[in-house]
């Protein structure tokens, strides 16, 4: 039987298939033989007790300005698919909630990757609290005397949404920071939910190094280098891939946290580590993958779809 494989993601056309990790999913199910199916959050919904999403099928190649082709759309049972990739970006708003409870329907039988109940309950940066002993010092929080206390205490910081991606809104604030006040003012106006304050570590010029692990093992990684006066590392902000090996330190990281990983039905997951310091782990899309191979690492989507393929056997 050939292996229907569905992604739900952001609009494939605006995507940059050289950095594109869902993409480089796609090319390898494609040449696995499977038959790929493509539709945007808003197509997802729910019918009586069906779970229903109006998907195009899918043809891909690496080709950029040519990268993909659709069929006719048609509606189609979510639970008739073998696999879902649950692939859009965040904000991780209210929809996205949303579109986790109702591929929570069809899970595990249709197996969706990452488990979305897990998603759900393990936004990046506080699921990340429940490991503070492999963190920088860190704050949740929207209330100026805590974080006025903080920053006393620790000095410089970071401040960045709860539920932002991609380096979006995140300032680095001194400890006497002219600014503070203002930048207070303006989270406060911008954000409804608590922010978060993270001691600031300056060995972030040096790197922000991102891991790739499946199923709960780490199998690659890639060091991003910021530019300029900028502190942000990530790449879509301008940082620089460099190869990498793991620190001791960084295996260890791995090793508290990968079991948890793969208990919670996250088969793909990329934690970011700064200067042996665990800051994120990032579960609803995470990237790499195609730069990781580039550099001359792994071939992280084979992986990923050979960890796929182990759990679609074993299923009754």
């Amino acid at each position: 039987m050939v292996v229907k494989v569905a992604i739900q993601m952001d609009p494939i056309v605006g995507i940059n298939i050289a950095g594109d990790s869902s993409f480089a999913l796609l090319l390898e199910a494609q040449a696995r033989g499977y038959e790929l199916y493509y539709y945007t959050p808003d197509k997802l919904y729910m019918l009586s007790s069906r779970v229903m999403a109006t998907m195009q099928g899918l043809s891909v190649r690496d080709i950029k300005g040519d990268h993909f082709t659709l069929q006719e759309p048609k509606l189609e049972d979510v639970s008739e698919m073998d696999v879902v990739l649950l692939r859009q970006d965040p904000p991780f708003d209210l929809a996205y909630i949303t579109s986790t409870h109702l591929l929570e329907r069809v899970h595990p039988r249709t197996l969706v990757v990452n488990d979305p109940a897990s998603v759900r309950n393990a936004p990046e940066k506080l699921f990340v609290m429940e490991f503070p002993e492999l963190m920088p010092k860190t704050l949740v929080s929207r209330d100026r005397d805590s974080i006025e206390a903080f920053r006393k205490e620790h000095g410089d910081v970071v401040m960045k949404p709860l539920y932002g991606n991609g380096g979006a809104a995140v300032f680095k604030v001194s400890q006497r920071d002219p600014n503070f006040g203002s930048l207070f003012d303006l989270f406060s106006s911008i954000f409804r939910e608590p922010w978060v304050i993270q001691q600031f570590l300056p060995a972030v010029s040096a790197g922000d190094k991102r891991i790739i692990l499946v199923d709960g093992v780490a199998l690659g990684a890639v060091n991003r280098v910021p530019q300029g006066d900028d502190i942000r590392s990530n790449m879509v902000r301008g940082g620089a891939a460099t190869a990498t090996d793991l620190t001791p330190r960084e295996q260890q990281i791995c090793a508290t946290i990968g079991p948890h990983l793969a208990a919670r039905g996250l088969l793909f997951t990329g934690i970011d580590v700064i200067d042996g310091h665990l800051t994120e782990i990032n579960v609803t899309s995470p990237t790499g993958l195609r730069v990781i191979k580039r550099l001359g690492g792994p071939d992280l989507a084979a992986a990923i779809w050979d960890s796929i393929d182990a759990k679609l056997a074993k299923r009754p």
